[in-house]
């Protein structure tokens, strides 16, 4: 069977779209098409930090082996009737990588992902119908958990602007924030600790600053649209507030108890 060319929008063959989506929206507003690729090949398509899709998981432990995956999006849908077509923003699915190698495909919230021997980070990287992946700044859109002995039954936030969530590495929890303008995602709260607990601060800013833990004087550098990443003990107790020294925005407050 021959292949079939189709017109359309102008006559000239373009990428097949939904029926009730216009030409526009199929190929304009779409992101900036770069030439760089992902770890699995796939090129990626660049769109600006705010309105920027989401993506933060939950990964526990399967009884019978591997990991059962519940993704939460933000500013993104899962649209699995659309796959292979156009680039339309906010839309496609989501590839499950274990150190770096695709593992698995998720086309909705859930998905199982198997087991691999010695497997240390686990990531939830979202892409667009035309198997491009979304990416800020030049980097993924995605989340990275680490992986450990005993897998960890936590969520973990990544590039793109991510929100708390509860803990993550085994023994510690993960908070991970992003920061666009005067805008901190999720708004600021308090965070309980116990004394001892251990915490992963990943906090991703459209703009170069510092991370700073009050009372604990630790920081780390934020530079623009990346994931800076700072971890602690909570030793001492009391409420301490995490900020930024430039834009003097509080991010949470942690009470260690």
């Amino acid at each position: 069977m021959g292949a079939l060319a189709v017109a359309g929008c102008g006559g000239r063959p373009t990428t097949h779209h939904k029926p009730g989506t216009s030409h526009q929206e199929a190929t304009g507003g779409n992101g900036r098409l770069l030439a760089t690729k992902d770890s699995t090949g796939h090129r990626l398509r660049e769109v600006p930090a705010d309105g920027a899709p989401v993506v933060r998981f939950e990964a526990r432990p399967d009884s019978e082996g591997g990991w059962n995956v519940h993704l939460l999006v933000e500013r993104f849908r899962f649209t699995p009737e659309s796959t292979g077509g156009a680039a339309l923003p906010g839309r496609g699915h989501a590839r499950l990588l274990v150190d770096g190698r695709e593992a698995a495909r998720a086309y909705g919230p859930w998905v199982h992902v198997p087991a691999r021997t010695g497997a240390r980070t686990l990531t939830a990287r979202l892409l667009a119908d035309d198997h491009t992946v979304w990416a800020v700044a030049g980097r993924p859109v995605e989340a990275t958990l680490p992986l450990g002995a005993d897998a960890p039954s936590a969520t973990t936030p990544g590039t793109g602007a991510p929100r708390t969530t509860p803990a993550a590495p085994p023994g510690g929890r993960t908070l991970t924030i992003a920061i666009s303008g005067n805008s901190v995602q999720p708004p600021p709260s308090r965070v309980e600790l116990k004394k001892g607990e251990r915490l992963t601060l990943q906090v991703t800013s459209d703009r170069a600053d510092t991370l700073h833990v009050h009372g604990y004087d630790r920081e780390t550098e934020l530079p623009p649209g990346r994931q800076a990443t700072l971890t602690l003990t909570a030793d001492r107790t009391g409420l301490f507030e995490v900020e930024t020294h430039e834009s003097g925005l509080v991010l949470t407050q942690l009470v260690v108890r």
